[in-house]
């Protein structure tokens, strides 16, 4: 899978509850490897940001799966 078909993935829970679709992935480039999916385009503005990156995201370690939609564990820490 090319990281391109994952925007405008919808996004659930394991137990079936909507979250967003993929907005922006974004890339730890040192380890190559992917850490976030943001359910929102991220701000310039870094407060902004912060909040995107707390209330609009996902750690790539929750996905569970990703196939016609990302299916998610979610924890109280995102």
């Amino acid at each position: 899978m090319k990281l391109s078909d994952l925007y405008g993935k919808e996004i659930f829970t394991d137990t079936g509850k909507f979250l967003g679709t993929v907005h922006e992935i974004l890339i730890d480039m040192e380890k190559g490897v992917v850490f976030r999916l943001l359910m929102e385009d991220l701000p310039s503005s870094a407060e902004r940001a912060r909040q995107v990156m707390n209330e609009k995201s996902i750690k790539f370690e929750n996905v569970k799966s990703i196939a016609d939609v990302v299916v998610v564990t979610v924890s109280p820490k995102n």
